[in-house]
């Protein structure tokens, strides 16, 4: 599924054409593009890309460039969308993130993918709206204010599970899929 470094590079053909850094450096930048333009467009409360973008750039990239791609992608999309008050709490949950896709890379799998999609989703749910109760005054700093912000954010997290699982399908999914093509298409001969 995801499998070493080296082998990926050489399934996808770039240890001839391209070196490892270069593949690294452009699939990087792609991913922060997709990032932006994704949470830029029109699109349900909290169903965006980041969390699973997360997630794959950490089972995917090296580490520095894992932590850098969420980070660069919600600063860019930030500076459109404009600043909050728990932008901290937000990125610290997508560097978090990455670290479950590092878990992954080493743990290869779909369930594992499965696994650390929910995983990502319910540690933003839980970040997030501790931050919200904590830090800003919308509830009450009681046991029953707390209930009350993550009472109020379920509709926001069952979003945030749908955006996370379409968008690791559409990651992990196009991924595989161009391994198996560049893979089938140099077994048979074909340049690509």
């Amino acid at each position: 599924m995801i499998g070493g470094k080296v082998d990926r590079f050489r399934a996808l053909g770039y240890d001839e054409r391209m070196d490892h850094k270069k593949f690294e450096q452009l699939l990087a930048l792609f991913l922060i593009f997709i990032g932006v333009v994704v949470r830029l467009l029109p699109h349900g409360d909290n169903f965006a890309p980041l969390t699973a973008l997360a997630l794959f750039s950490g089972a995917v990239l090296s580490p520095g460039a894992a932590l850098s791609v969420p980070v660069l992608a919600i600063m860019a999309s930030d500076l459109w969308i404009g600043p909050h008050d728990l932008f901290w709490l937000v990125w610290g949950c997508f560097l978090l993130t990455v670290g479950i896709g590092f878990w992954v890379k080493k743990n290869p799998g779909a369930l594992n993918i499965v696994l650390g999609t929910f995983a990502g989703s319910v540690l933003f749910f839980i970040l997030t709206n501790l931050g919200v109760f904590l830090f800003e005054n919308m509830y009450p700093k009681s046991f029953s204010g707390l209930v009350e912000c993550y009472a109020m954010a379920l509709p926001f997290f069952r979003n945030s599970l749908a955006g996370d699982f379409f968008y690791a399908v559409v990651f992990f999914g196009s991924y595989n899929l161009a391994l198996r093509f560049v893979c089938h298409s140099r077994e048979s001969g074909n340049q690509i």
